[in-house]
């Protein structure tokens, strides 16, 4: 049986770097083991997606291992923190789903297990 995880990650790197980088590995972890992973950056998370996209970052080789997986950034969060340009420069989307911004409850309705770093 496969596991649906949504992975929203919310701290900044340049806030708790070691919280990020959990996200990351535990989205890595479950992509490894074939489940279907949905990793949402939001609040400022978007961040720190943002800074790992750069190859010099030490999580970027992490995020290549689940970009694939990488549903998105928050739209108004990456905005508001001025993080949309890095973000969709580097190819991911910016999630308008509830009113401009990422919705939770769209991956609680979908079945998936909630995994807040």
């Amino acid at each position: 049986m496969s596991n649906k995880v949504a992975i929203f990650i919310y701290e900044s790197v340049s806030g708790d770097m070691s919280r990020a980088y959990r996200g990351l590995k535990t989205a890595l972890e479950f992509v490894q083991s074939g489940d279907e992973v949905a990793v949402i950056f939001d609040g400022s998370g978007v961040e720190t997606l943002a800074a790992i996209t750069d190859p010099m970052s030490p999580l970027n080789p992490v995020l290549e291992g689940i970009k694939s997986s990488v549903a998105g950034a928050c739209s108004f969060c990456a905005i508001s923190h001025k993080s949309n340009q890095a973000i969709t420069a580097a190819g991911y989307p910016l999630l308008t789903d509830f009113a401009g911004e990422a919705s939770v409850r769209q991956f609680v309705a979908g079945g998936y297990t909630v995994l807040n770093f």
